[in-house]
């Protein structure tokens, strides 16, 4: 890399480079000194370049604009065409509603209007135009109340500006954003407040929806934009450098700025139904989501030197650097360690990875992506880091019992990853007080489950031994024992069975075909021993056979898997079939989920059988104590959902095809007339011209592009019909599903509810089951142990006193929400015949509850 593109890129950091100076001054200065010769030679080089570090490092954005203020005293023609790209590039994230690169762009001409590159006043326009647009959707008359997700979007990325440039725009334009100001504090008088039910980690199903005195996102985010004008438009975390240039910078010419136009409304005004303002409230979330949700799950002595919006500004930088630098996580822990901010954040720097690993529905990354980071951050902070992970873990745990679902399954997965990476290193003596809870605490099954997840990470023994500090944990340890052969040597079976077991074993070796065993299965086993003996037979057997390795399951199900599919045609058989490889492999939930999920793969069971073998009387007592069911139950959904989006995404892909093929055959045939209409006519007859050669090539060009076009149409119908199968399928697994909900939930809802709740009888009083103050935990300030550890979650619990059957509703209501918020965008699709077929007028309140907070539907339609 060039010098002077090191130079930019490592502007602001202690590197060599600068020589080790970490004075943002110096680097300026020196940088400024290279650019500007640069510029002469190749500033088309330069242009590109600096605007790509501005937006991908936007943390480095106060440097960058005091850089490009600077190259303005000397280079006006190259900073006004910078200002006209940023202007267009801006224009164009609205009109395709990317939503970080807007941030990151108002954020950018907030900071140049600082340095007097561009003017406050038309910032301020730009302002008012994102204004304008947010009140025109949210009111009811003339906008479309349903897309106040992309309103509060405009107005976050307005007051997010402000740390950066507000004491600016005061001093400046006093008038115009004071009239910016009244703007959004009129905006938030008539949007409708935010609830974070069905989306937040501590969401009991039981909370109410009163969030009468709780501020939601844009709220408080105005409440700290309010106290920082209150102090001046002081703040510690934002590097106001620009002032060390003031003296130079006020010579410079500010540029124009052109204004720029929201998109328009994505329909037309009016009241809609119930259903309809659901789902476009939906995708309108999805398209412009929410950022952050902060979990606070440290006390607030942690971070209470900071101002309010210090940690809105640390949180920003943080989540920039985690979105932009995804693809080279050292560099992004590098980053994150080196904010330019003057105080410490670890805390917060933990927070704001936990809340993206935990964000809910989906996170902006795949889980592994924070598991790495994390990893290298407390590798890049030894003394610090892994101190402050630690006490995120036991202030999560302390509180697990108010875990959502999946993110109790995500913390699960996270953690023992985690732990895998440093050497199974846990003082589990501290957790050792859970085998007096009863099996089904949460704390317990948590503990339980991290175990057997490490166990897949690594092996029996060496994860007995990472516990030798609290020995009696061994006792959640998944069983030792590999397969269960169901004809080995040493079993007491009939030898009859194991006759056959033996016959068809020698069959594999002896290479003979799937339809000569399908043969001797009808012919031979079946008519004198029946379907159930036949299927275990076969099913043990193949199943022994692939047990040697992953590698060896898939050669035996890609060679035998007709027979399987042969003697398993409907679901009932199906199901018989999942009860025998459960029994095969009933020591080990890994291998019985691969097991299965291949088999689906392999079409050789259905979704809807597993859904049938997930709740049925063998996996009904094991809902609230092993994720084992539900891990496979997530398998087959994701799996059904995975092929639908995968044929949209082809049908869409063939559509541009189409557009694309009917171009270029359009052309094709323009050419060929157009080469046609130059030839002569002698006595009536058509004389070739000068070139028949052309025109045959031509006819030839016209003729491919057409087959093409057609072959591409005949794609399209072909997956046009495979999807419209897939989402009858779909739709018929979200029914099933459902109503499995609804059968299992009814009889134990009943028993285990009083008055609509799941409050233990005679101690309503020390049973909360709400949030309201279990984000407060005491911590040691040594060792950020807790002070008290409770077995039922905060510290204003007495104990666990939830019954079995009470958390195996809550359980399993949990597990109900967590299914429909994930697959809210096709239920959406589906929601007619949900109503009318699932949520009827005889659903129980909490059942109801649970789905409309998995779509964030009101519950008063």
């Amino acid at each position: 890399m060039s010098s002077w593109r090191s130079l930019l890129l490592r502007l602001g950091e202690k590197c060599p480079e600068y020589a080790g100076n970490a004075d943002f001054k110096d680097q300026i200065d020196a940088c400024h000194s290279l650019v500007r010769r640069e510029i002469e030679h190749s500033g088309d080089d330069v242009f590109p370049f600096l605007l790509q570090c501005a937006e991908q490092l936007p943390h480095k954005i106060p440097l960058y604009g005091t850089l490009i203020g600077l190259l303005n005293l000397e280079n006006e023609e190259f900073v006004s065409k910078l200002v006209e790209s940023t202007q267009i590039n801006l224009q164009d994230a609205l009109e395709t509603g990317q939503c970080n690169k807007i941030r990151i762009l108002m954020r950018f001409l907030t900071v140049l209007m600082c340095s007097k590159v561009i003017q406050p006043s038309a910032l301020v326009v730009i302002f008012e135009s994102l204004l304008s647009s947010a009140a025109t959707t949210v009111d009811e008359e003339k906008g479309i109340p349903s897309w106040q997700a992309r309103a509060d979007f405009y107005i976050t990325c307005i007051l997010s500006c402000l740390p950066w440039g507000g004491a600016e725009l005061v001093e400046q334009v006093p008038e115009e954003i004071e009239r910016v100001m009244v703007g959004v504090e009129a905006y938030l008088s008539i949007r409708r407040r935010v609830s974070d039910a069905g989306v937040s980690a501590f969401e009991d199903i039981e909370e109410t929806n009163n969030v009468v005195n709780e501020k939601d996102f844009l709220e408080d985010l105005w409440s700290r934009v309010q106290d920082l004008s209150n102090r001046g438009w002081k703040l510690d975390s934002v590097p106001r450098l620009h002032l060390s240039f003031e003296a130079q910078l006020v010579a410079g010419k500010s540029h124009d700025l052109s204004p720029v136009s929201c998109p328009e409304q994505p329909g037309p005004p009016g009241a809609l139904s119930g259903i309809a303002f659901g789902r476009q409230k939906h995708e309108a979330e999805l398209k412009y989501p929410q950022r952050i949700r902060r979990l606070n799950i440290f006390p607030s002595n942690k971070t209470e030197d900071l101002q309010p919006i210090d940690r809105f500004v640390v949180e920003e930088y943080l989540l920039d650097v985690l979105f932009f630098l995804n693809g080279c996580r050292k560099e992004c822990a590098a980053y994150m360690v080196g904010l330019p901010v003057p105080f410490r954040y670890e805390y917060l720097m933990a927070e704001t990875i936990f809340s993206q690993l935990l964000l809910l529905p989906q996170p902006p990354f795949r889980p592994i992506y924070y598991t790495l980071v994390i990893i290298d951050l407390c590798k890049a902070l030894p003394g610090a880091f892994p101190a402050v992970i630690a006490g995120a873990v036991r202030a999560l745990f302390d509180k697990i019992t108010d875990l959502d679902m999946e993110c109790r399954t995500r913390l699960i997965l996270w953690f023992s990853h985690h732990l895998s990476n440093f050497q199974f290193i846990w003082p589990w003596e501290e957790w050792a007080y859970v085998l007096d809870l009863p099996k089904w605490a949460p704390q317990r099954v948590f503990v339980q489950e991290v175990l057997e997840r490490e166990v897949r990470l690594s092996y029996w023994d060496k994860i007995k031994q990472s516990i030798e500090n609290a020995p009696a944990l061994e006792e959640l340890l998944p069983p030792r024992g590999g397969p269960q052969f169901k004809y080995s040597a040493e079993d007491g079976t009939d030898p009859t069975e194991r006759a056959l077991s033996l016959e068809l074993k020698d069959m594999v070796k002896g290479r003979k075909t799937a339809r000569e065993m399908i043969s001797w299965v009808e012919e031979n086993v079946f008519p004198a021993h029946g379907f159930d003996i036949t299927l275990g037979v076969v099913v043990q057997t193949l199943l022994d056979i692939g047990s040697k390795s992953f590698t060896h399951l898939i050669t035996v199900l890609e060679r035998y898997g007709q027979v399987i599919a042969k003697m398993c045609t409907d679901d009932d058989q199906q199901v018989k079939l999942i009860m025998e490889v459960s029994s095969y492999w009933q020591n080990s939930a890994q291998m019985t989920a691969i097991a299965i999920d291949r088999m689906m793969s392999y079409r050789l069971i259905s979704n809807l059988a597993i859904v049938r073998w997930v709740f049925s009387p063998l996996n009904l007592d094991r809902f609230h104590v092993s994720d084992s069911p539900w891990e496979i139950l997530r398998n087959a959904v994701s799996k059904t959902y995975n092929r639908i989006s995968d044929l949209r995404k082809e049908i869409s892909s063939l559509e541009r095809s189409i557009v694309l093929a009917e171009r270029a055959a359009s052309r094709a045939g323009e050419e060929l007339e157009s080469a046609e209409s130059k030839l002569s006519v002698i006595d009536g007859e058509p004389v070739l011209g000068e070139n028949p050669v052309r025109i045959k090539r031509l006819k030839s060009y016209a003729e491919k592009a057409k087959e093409e076009e057609v072959s591409v149409r005949e794609s399209l119908e072909a997956k046009e019909a495979l999807l419209a199968r897939a989402v009858d399928e779909i739709e018929a697994l979200f029914l099933s599903l459902y109503k499995s909900f609804l059968t299992a939930l009814a009889e134990p809802l009943h028993d285990a509810s009083r008055d609509g709740t799941l409050r233990p009888s005679g101690h309503a009083d020390d049973m909360t089951i709400d949030l309201e103050d279990s984000s407060v935990m005491e911590l040691d300030k040594d060792d950020e142990q807790p002070k008290k550890s409770h077995p039922n979650g905060s510290g204003e619990r007495k104990g666990y006193n939830l019954d079995e059957k009470q958390q195996w509703c809550l359980t399993t209501l949990g597990y109900l929400k967590a299914f429909t918020r994930q697959y809210a965008s096709e239920i959406w699709q589906h929601i007619e015949k949900l109503d009318a077929e699932v949520l009827t007028e005889d659903i129980h309140p909490l059942v109801r509850k649970a789905i409309y907070c998995g779509l964030r539907r009101p519950l008063e339609e």
